[in-house]
């Protein structure tokens, strides 16, 4: 693919308010090597249920930090199976007994807490992405979550060339709460992200 800024500024107001199947068929068509990223965070479902009902077979890269909620596994179990998502997972290279053993999960004001999440998260996924070298990356980003966030758009385009695909992105929990419930989709709010802390803080993970 070869968008230029221009072009996706263009698409950005063209989608805004059409519906997230659109988008994804859309962004489906223009790639050769496309991914669904996920951490089985709240509201995850949406976007991994809009993604694979039009590319049943597309990867679903899954980080797993290893710190996730019991719940949030139970959850990650469920959609796998109800879904059938192609899951591919990613661990960090370090066991969470040995980096307990030498560096906890330090504060975010602590130094080395830049250490600890590219150890668990930014590692991982570097991994995936050379592993997988996709042109086009779905994921769930939405604006008010973050500052950083907020400057973004249904459609970005990475400087590594990769567009980054948010079909909810103007979409807020309410009308996320009324997708889920008229697909009859669970959701799991029994969530912990060890990275981030604080939720309107971001992991680096998509800066």
């Amino acid at each position: 693919m070869a968008f230029t800024q221009e072009q996706i500024d263009k698409l950005n107001i063209q989608f805004k308010g059409i519906p997230p199947a659109e988008i994804i068929s859309w962004a489906v068509k223009q790639a050769k090597r496309a991914v669904v990223t996920t951490n089985f965070r709240p509201y995850e479902v949406a976007i991994l249920h809009a993604v694979v009902s039009v590319k049943h077979d597309i990867p679903v890269i899954w980080c797993d930090t290893g710190y996730n909620t019991p719940n949030t596994y139970k959850h990650a179990e469920e959609l796998t199976t109800n879904l059938g998502l192609n899951i591919d997972l990613y661990v960090p290279k370090q066991t969470s007994a040995y980096r307990d053993a030498l560096l906890g999960i330090p504060q975010i004001n602590d130094p080395r807490h830049a250490q600890f999440t590219d150890q668990v998260k930014l590692e991982p996924f570097r991994r995936a992405m050379v592993a997988h070298q996709p042109d086009v990356w779905f994921t769930n980003l939405r604006k008010g979550q973050t500052a950083l966030r907020d400057s973004l758009n249904i459609l970005n385009l990475g400087k590594d060339g990769v567009l980054k695909v948010s079909p909810f992105y103007h979409w807020n929990d309410v009308q996320l709460d009324a997708y889920l419930e008229e697909r009859n989709l669970p959701n799991e709010h029994n969530y912990f992200d060890p990275t981030k802390v604080l939720e309107n803080r971001e992991c680096g993970l998509h800066t």
